[in-house]
């Protein structure tokens, strides 16, 4: 049963591309199993009232089974609803939330380690280092300096 993956889309709508896999054996290892749910408004709400007694819906959860193998639900109608106050476009705040979702199957607590974690794996993964983009010293500033007018 270990090193298996699923991925469940009990919504209507369609899924951007996402470097699920590669994310999963990176941040939890290739034995571990995997099943990630991406759940409709509702049942969310469920999930969310039953397992941590807040009845709202939320925009994911992380359930840990055993040491090597966890469930994550996501709710993409929450996340669409988050995309300004994330300043992020869907797919990579969705992206970020699977790496979130993940930090937590593998033991991590909100904290500034996680934080870093998150990061890491937001830059590697969906090249959220804006200010390297901007500032690249290798590049003198070329791409981003405006042609003189003659």
């Amino acid at each position: 049963m270990s090193d298996e993956f699923s991925i469940i889309n009990k919504t209507r709508g369609k899924l951007p591309s996402l470097p699920l896999l590669a994310l999963k054996e990176e941040i939890l290892g290739e034995k571990y199993s995997l099943s990630l749910a991406f759940v409709k408004k509702n049942k969310m709400r469920k999930l969310n009232k039953t397992y941590r007694n807040i009845d709202k819906a939320t925009n994911i959860l992380s359930f840990p089974l055993s040491k090597k193998s966890g469930e994550i639900a996501i709710c993409p109608m929450i996340v669409k609803t988050e995309l300004k106050k994330f300043e992020r476009n869907y797919k990579e705040l969705l992206g970020f939330l699977v790496i979130h979702g993940m930090l937590h199957l593998k033991g991590m607590q909100h904290s500034s380690r996680m934080e870093i974690a998150e990061k890491k794996y937001d830059q590697k993964y969906f090249s959220r280092n804006r200010y390297r983009l901007l500032y690249d010293t290798s590049r003198s500033g070329r791409i981003f300096k405006r042609r003189k007018k003659s």
